[in-house]
């Protein structure tokens, strides 16, 4: 069973060192949001991304997490930052609590090697995203490192895509905001290839 990231070590998540590490305005040039996008991010955690994700779109950002610590954080740097078009959920990713065809725009950021049904996870995100909707999958490099989960965990890019191919979506290219992590755009084809 994977290891899932623990609350009491959310600063992790939203201090400096991350913010050198992963810059969030290139997380959020790849998955091109802005307009009116709805746009959920999958693994939300204190909200790293999803308070980014709320000041670039006039949209709904629905924020799915496990863990309620989590969400409560993010509400409370929401609540301080004047955000009030961010949406929590405590759910899976394997039960996304949105309608069908409801945001335009998903990330789901170090999240999938967590998840004990990954081919669950990335049907929901077909099945939630509008048709040509955005998807950006977020994982860590599939080798040794100092940081990160056990490599044994990991997913290898090629794995991810091939999910992805096999969940529906279409690939549109990588993203590398980083030497230690990478990202997968896809975009939801009109119906889920079996």
């Amino acid at each position: 069973m994977p290891h899932v990231f623990r609350p009491e070590h959310a600063m992790r998540l939203i201090g400096e060192d991350r913010e050198r590490l992963l810059p969030v305005d290139r997380v959020m040039d790849a998955l091109d949001v802005g307009g009116h996008h709805d746009v959920i991010d999958i693994g939300a955690g204190p909200g790293y991304f999803a308070l980014p994700l709320a000041r670039r779109t006039r949209g709904r950002v629905h924020a799915v997490d496990l863990s309620s610590d989590m969400l409560r954080m993010l509400a409370d740097r929401a609540k301080d930052a004047g955000v009030e078009t961010i949406v929590a959920h405590q759910a899976t990713a394997e039960r996304l609590p949105l309608e069908d065809a409801s945001v335009d725009r998903a990330l789901m950021a170090f999240v999938l090697h967590e998840v004990p049904h990954r081919e669950a996870a990335i049907r929901e995100v077909h099945r939630v995203l509008r048709a040509g909707g955005r998807f950006l999958l977020l994982e860590w490099d599939k080798r040794p490192m100092e940081m990160g989960p056990p490599v044994e965990e990991r997913l290898a890019v090629e794995e991810v895509e091939a999910l992805l191919l096999a969940g529906g979506f279409r690939v549109l290219h990588r993203i590398y905001p980083n030497d230690v992590h990478y990202g997968v755009v896809a975009e939801r084809g009109e119906s889920l290839s079996r």
